[in-house]
């Protein structure tokens, strides 16, 4: 902390610097009260080189001593505004503004406020050693002691509580507010800092805004980043992180673009970059992954080291080290009636497949281009252990295989290779090639029952050719057996007596 050593001895010696000589035009009568143009003066050599200057007022030891033509300006407290030649600045309390030259509408309240300001404009310091050592800086607003006490060149900060800014030299735009906020920045810009040792350690990183006790306390040099919550990227350095939520992030040190929201969210993060965690301890055991995403409390929580990896859910807490996995919960078991299946592609978008008419064109029947089925060869496997632990039976096709048979029935990978089939088209050329056996087993019936209808017919006329033969052989009987008894006739009448 640069708090210059003033005593009062000091000011005093400074004092005797401007001390005028018997030549120099002074108020009369002596100092004591009202005068003409609105001045008020009250104290030894106040308002002392005063010449058109108006609606001024000065009330202390060489209060505004070398003013002359300014105006509104109003010092109550020894050397308060001592050598200022402009207008509108107010001073209050020993040594404020002391050293104001040509800056306009500063304002000083407390011991040594803007005490080496000499041609910053539009300042505001309440406390002592607010804004001390501020000399051309303009637009600064510092409440509390030595708030922004050590800035020079810094403007448009804003400072309010004890401490605050103090080391601030030449950093611009930043606003703290509490117990040390933003202690050690000296350069950095941008920041917004809001609570006790909120960015206590930052020196010169830039456009971060956290609010919270502790909230990015150890940041140095790290830029656009958010904390909100106790101890949220406490120990953070690196840059593009938000954390909202006690704990946030805490143990983040040079991670990149993550985002935590919720307590203790992306907590032993150190590293890793460009994560997602909303909820309570969401993310919490991840240190080096990179790219994951988790939604929901404790979700991604088994986590170590894994990149790319998707937890949407309370309870999806995912293995340690595992990369590039997916878990959603409430999808297992539940039914959903009518509805027809998701599928992804190799760059992860999500879809269904359409069948209205209005979505398609180059219609044409599938005729002989399902034959290739009868080429595929179904194989039994199992997975690899990394895959499936347990080593169920599965039945299915060869990527590799199918692609050889019909390039157009494979799904491929990023790198274009085969990856897997697209068994809802082998299923569409099934049906056809099943209805094109249909269609042949409907036409063997007809043949069959054609020929079934000629073959009753045939029985028919073959009965009846039967019954013909029948009647025939009846008849000839009957004429044979008539035959027979005309030729026994005479035989017996010859042989009677």
């Amino acid at each position: 902390m640069k708090i210059r050593d003033i005593t009062f001895t000091t000011i005093l010696l400074m004092l005797a610097c401007f001390a005028v000589s018997p030549n120099v035009q002074a108020v009369v009568p002596a100092p004591d009260g009202g005068y003409a143009g609105g001045n008020t003066a009250e104290g030894q050599n106040a308002l002392l080189s005063l010449t058109t200057g108006t609606y001024n007022t000065a009330v202390g030891l060489y209060s505004l001593l070398s003013l002359t033509d300014g105006s509104f300006c109003t010092g109550i407290g020894a050397g308060t505004l001592l050598v200022n030649t402009a207008d509108q600045n107010t001073a209050t309390g020993a040594g404020a503004l002391l050293s104001n030259s040509s800056g306009n509408g500063n304002t000083a309240d407390g011991t040594f406020a803007l005490f080496f300001n000499t041609t910053g404009n539009d300042n505001t310091a309440c406390g002592r050693n607010a804004l001390l050592n501020n000399t051309t800086a303009s637009g600064n607003t510092a409440v509390g002691n030595f708030a922004l006490g050590s800035n020079t060149t810094g403007s448009l900060n804003t400072a309010v509580g004890a401490v605050v800014l103090p080391n601030n030299t030449e950093g611009n735009d930043n606003t703290a507010v509490g117990l040390n906020a933003l202690f050690s920045n000296t350069e950095g810009s941008f920041n917004t800092a809001i609570g006790r040792a909120a960015m206590g350690g930052n020196t010169t990183g830039a456009s971060n805004t956290v609010v919270g006790w502790f909230a990015l306390a150890g940041n140095t040099a790290g830029l656009n980043n958010t904390a909100v919550g106790t101890n949220a990227l406490q120990a953070n350095i690196g840059s593009f992180n938000n954390a909202v939520g006690s704990s946030a992030l805490n143990s983040n040190t040079t991670g990149l673009q993550n985002s935590a929201i919720g307590t203790s969210a992306l907590g032993a993060n150190t590293t890793g970059s460009a994560n997602t965690a909303a909820g309570g301890a969401a993310l919490f055991n991840s240190a080096t992954g990179d790219d994951n995403t988790a939604l929901g409390f404790r979700a991604g929580f088994n986590l170590t080291n894994g990149s790319g990896n998707v937890y949407i859910g309370r309870g999806m807490e995912g293995v340690s080290g595992e990369n590039n996995s997916c878990y959603i919960r409430s999808i297992f078991g539940q039914t959903s009636a009518n509805g027809i299946p998701v599928l992804i592609n190799s760059a992860n978008k999500l879809g269904t497949t359409v069948s209205s008419k209005r979505f398609k064109e180059d219609i044409k029947p599938m005729d002989k281009a399902s034959e290739a089925l009868l080429a595929l060869e179904p194989v039994t496997f199992r997975y690899k252990k990394e895959i499936d632990p347990t080593g169920t039976s599965q039945f299915g096709l060869l990527a590799e295989e199918v692609e050889k048979v019909n390039p157009d029935l494979v799904v491929r990978d990023n790198e274009g290779k085969p990856y897997s089939v697209r068994y809802d088209q082998v299923n569409a050329m099934l049906l056809n090639e099943f209805l094109k056996e249909h269609k042949k087993v409907e036409e063997q019936q007809a043949t069959i029952a054609e020929l079934k209808s000629t073959v009753v017919q045939q029985q028919k006329g073959l009965e009846a050719f039967t019954a013909q033969l029948k009647e025939q052989a009846a008849q000839l009987q009957r004429v044979s057996n008539q035959i027979e008894v005309s030729r026994l006739a005479p035989q017996v009448a010859a042989n009677k007596p």
